[in-house]
């Protein structure tokens, strides 16, 4: 099943890792994420957002991260501590999110990076990746996501080689479980990180209390995911229209009314295009 949800093309390419091995490609001087983007087709918007940072980033114009707030977050900081003075553009629901704009922060370790913006770990990244050596024992899922590309990126350079690129897990391990519900089956399934989320929630895998517990970021993405999702899944009950932008939510609240064959209007269907560019044709293939 795995094999044939990636070469179906269902899957994109983990947009996590694809940003820290771009970030590390741009600061270090090489172009390989961008011989590797431009030979690719249906790209998520987050990674078509990266193209274009990378491109200008050595350039006097104002950056746009889209609706990235882990690239913004990377970039930002990199503009603090490499003392760059760039302007950033966000769209979408990033305009709305409350995210910190103190450059002092650059001082700070990791521990206390992850305390700010409702424990997201995507200050701490960015040190990591700027070269902060200082390693935590049983970090946040994305922080190791973090570790693990520095380590693969410098392995890659040492033997003179470009780094590998990697399909997005979470995605897989949702399709896969999803498919088998839609069977009629009982899977497991294990919520890992944060962008689990909304699916386990959705498929009684998970409440918003243990939610919230686990990952208190969830009230500061692209929606209050904690809120949002839970008024979303009960107007899908009710047959209402789904108006969330939230590209997670609207996956998972499209999947629900496909496995319990219930009409959801989605009123913004183009959201899912952040992280998965194919998930209305995987979901009607």
């Amino acid at each position: 099943m795995t094999d044939k949800l990636i070469f179906s093309g269902y899957i994109p390419f983990d947009k996590s890792w694809m940003i820290r091995l771009g970030f590390l490609d741009m600061i270090n001087g090489y172009n390989d994420i961008i011989t590797f983007l431009n030979h690719q087709t249906n790209l998520s918007n987050d990674l078509l957002a990266l193209k274009d940072a990378v491109l200008i980033w050595k350039k006097n114009e104002p950056i746009n991260v889209g609706e990235s707030a882990t690239l913004y977050r990377l970039l930002k900081f990199a503009s603090w501590k490499l003392k760059f003075n760039k302007e950033f553009v966000v769209e979408g629901t990033l305009k709305h999110r409350k995210i910190n704009d103190n450059p002092n922060i650059i001082n700070l370790s990791q521990k206390e990076l992850l305390k700010l913006d409702n424990n997201t770990s995507q200050w701490a990244t960015a040190s990591v990746l700027l070269g902060n050596v200082e390693r935590i024992f049983n970090p946040p899922y994305k922080l190791q996501v973090t570790y693990n590309a520095i380590e693969h990126w410098k392995h890659q350079r040492r033997k003179k080689e470009t780094w590998l690129p990697r399909y997005d897990e979470t995605i897989l391990n949702q399709a896969k479980t999803y498919q088998r519900l839609f069977r009629g089956e009982k899977p497991k399934f294990n919520p890992l990180q944060a962008e689990d989320f909304c699916f386990a929630y959705t498929f009684g895998f998970l409440s918003l209390k243990e939610g919230q517990k686990k990952w208190p970021s969830l009230v500061s993405h692209e929606s209050n995911r904690i809120k949002e999702i839970k008024e979303m899944l009960e107007k899908a009950k009710q047959g209402k229209d789904i108006d969330s932008k939230d590209h997670r939510i609207i996956q998972s609240i499209a999947m629900w009314g496909k496995i319990n064959n219930k009409k959801v209007k989605i009123l913004y269907p183009d959201s899912v295009n952040k992280s998965w560019f194919q998930f209305w044709n995987f979901l009607n293939g």
